[in-house]
């Protein structure tokens, strides 16, 4: 039988005097080859002695227990990169934040210790993949993603939206504890955000002038929502790579775009125009207004004057009243004979009167022809 000694004894099933498989003097391997456990950890017991000075066995185990635990008390030190933050655990509970340097906590299982990197800058892109993303490695180019990217705007437009998010580590034992994916969670926020965002405006300002106060907006309420998580995440930037109308119908818009700036541009010709013409009529209606005023100032200043000289005569008058009329007439007579060509012809000179050329009116009509 297998379990018979070298005696040749068989009716002695152990083949060891009835001391079982594993007892008596002799505990080495059997007949069939299986080995003797006892036998092996008295080996292994034998080497430990061996290499460890002293020949008492109560003293080389407590030195074996006093260099295991010094070995244990050591493990419990630590170092901190520059560019991390150390969170001390006490049996899985948040204990202590440590600064960057060599820090020491007490050694496993009592404390633990994790060292995220809290300077990182990590990105997050969301309506396209990378060459550094899973899903376009090996393609070398940016895969398109529009379950993520396509949106609808304010005034019932489909807009194809691409941004990518950087975000940093603000508080470590948030981060730590409070979510349990922070990479999908950054990702989902940002499309949230975008997509209410996007929801509040036209498809007009969001396509031209409005993308940087679009990824303000994001960003502040981006911080919100994860502040209100208590994520421990801060928010960088946020980064519109492509905004367009969707693939399908892009040609069709960019026809609208094409429209609108032949608009604009006639609108901005007309107000141009409006701007050129109107301060000009604005000059000129002042310059008539001016002269109308200075007319004005000019008649009543001669009449005024026209009504002191009248006072003036007919005080005059009233003191000699023949002799001023006679005077008034030989002035007006003056007055109006000084305008008019005149012929003098003496009546007591006889009847005969010489036919003379008028010369001088002839010369006044050449003039006026």
């Amino acid at each position: 039988m297998p379990w018979d000694d070298n005696s040749g004894n068989n009716q002695n099933p152990w083949g060891n005097n009835g001391r079982g498989p594993n007892r008596g003097p002799n505990r080495g391997p059997n007949r069939g080859g299986e080995p003797d456990l006892d036998e092996i950890i008295r080996n292994a017991q034998n080497r430990i002695r061996k290499m460890i000075p002293g020949s008492g066995g109560g003293s080389s185990l407590m030195f074996v227990l006093a260099a295991l635990v010094l070995f244990w008390g050591l493990s419990g030190f630590y170092r901190v990169q520059a560019d991390e933050q150390g969170v001390v655990l006490r049996f899985g509970k948040f204990q202590a934040q440590t600064s960057p340097g060599l820090n020491y906590h007490l050694p496993w299982p009592i404390e633990s210790v994790s060292t995220p990197k809290v300077t990182t800058v990590n990105r997050v892109d969301i309506g396209m993949r990378g060459p550094r993303d899973d899903r376009s490695r090996g393609s070398g180019a940016t895969l398109d993603v529009p379950e993520e990217s396509l949106m609808l705007t304010g005034d019932e437009n489909i807009v194809d939206v691409d941004f990518s998010v950087f975000w940093v580590i603000d508080d470590a034992p948030d981060f730590l504890f409070n979510i349990q994916n922070p990479t999908n969670t950054v990702k989902a926020v940002a499309e949230s955000t975008m997509r209410e965002i996007i929801g509040q405006n036209d498809i007009q300002p969001i396509l031209t002038e409005q993308r940087q106060r679009n990824e303000e907006q994001v960003k502040a309420l981006m911080q919100k929502t994860l502040d209100s998580y208590q994520a421990g995440i801060g928010i960088t930037q946020v980064k519109m790579q492509k905004v367009d109308p969707p693939a399908a119908v892009i040609d069709a818009f960019r026809d609208v775009q094409a429209a609108r700036a032949d608009q604009e541009r006639a609108r901005n010709e007309a107000n141009s125009y409006a701007n050129r013409v109107v301060p000009e009529a604005q000059g000129e209606a002042v310059g008539i207004r001016r002269k109308a005023e200075a007319y004005r100032a000019q008649t009543v200043a001669e009449a005024d004057g026209e009504a002191s000289r009248f006072a003036a005569i007919y005080e005059e008058y009233r003191k000699a009243e023949g002799v001023t009329r006679q005077r008034m007439f030989l002035e007006t007579l003056e007055r109006v004979m000084s305008k008019a060509d005149k012929i003098i012809i003496d009546q007591d000179g006889g009847s005969g009167v010489v036919p003379y050329l008028p010369l001088d009116q002839l010369k006044r009509q050449q003039e006026a022809n």
